[in-house]
């Protein structure tokens, strides 16, 4: 085999036990996140929040949201060469996996749906249902409805899978900054108006990460000469 033939085989090798170590990580955040979800304490176990709740909308709600937010990490910490992109990509993957965990342990153990099988965002407030009714539809939920804020749509997420290089990079930090953006106002609202307090907790957690997250990828974007999206 040529020098050039085994560069290319070492390359292929590492690339695909990258993948497995994505996987890995993702399996073990999920699962620890699970846990802990399961961990809730009593008190706040005693009263299972209603189907329509804040605590059970914003768990459905926000566990699609994350999802998404974990599939672009992904792309990106496999796909860029930048180590700064893969470092807030592996850091936005393993946080949001682990507490996509913690939602799925909760929607588990008050035996909920783990997902939305309606509108989103109906357990917010009558301002929050007018602001999400604007949005343009085509990344809805079962139920047919609008796309929460901030979501990519399917076309922009074939577009980041089909990039590469600093056009990989600038795409997933543009669709990540608009995501981070368009989901505080549900983390807000579930950090004030959730009646778990775990709930709460876990929003308001939310709510700094991806505060301080936004702040550093408008930075790294200026750093490219790129714009972020405008909200969706």
């Amino acid at each position: 085999m040529s020098d050039d033939g085994v560069v290319q085989e070492q390359a292929a090798r590492g690339a695909g036990q990258g993948r497995i170590l994505v996987v890995l990580g993702l399996i073990a955040a999920l699962a620890v996140g699970f846990l802990i979800g399961f961990l809730i304490p009593r008190g706040d176990a005693q009263e299972v929040p209603a189907a329509d709740s804040v605590d059970v909308g914003f768990s459905q709600d926000m566990s699609v949201h994350h999802n998404q937010a974990i599939e672009m990490a992904t792309i990106a910490l496999t796909g860029s060469t930048d180590q700064r992109v893969q470092n807030l990509a592996y850091d936005i993957l393993t946080t949001q996996q682990n507490q996509v965990g913690q939602m799925q342990g909760w929607l588990s153990l008050w035996d909920r749906a783990p997902l939305p099988t309606g509108e989103y965002m109906m357990w917010m407030s009558d301002d929050a249902e007018h602001t999400h009714g604007e949005h343009a539809a085509g990344h809805g939920s079962a139920g047919g409805s609008a796309p929460m804020p901030g979501m990519a749509t399917s076309q922009e997420l074939a577009a980041l899978r089909a990039a590469s290089g600093p056009e990989l990079d600038v795409l997933f930090l543009q669709l990540m900054l608009r995501h981070h953006e368009g989901g505080l106002p549900m983390m807000g609202y579930g950090a004030e108006h959730g009646e778990t307090p775990a709930v709460r907790t876990l929003a308001q957690t939310m709510v700094d990460t991806q505060t301080g997250e936004s702040q550093l990828i408008t930075s790294m974007l200026a750093e490219r000469g790129a714009q972020p999206l405008p909200m969706n």
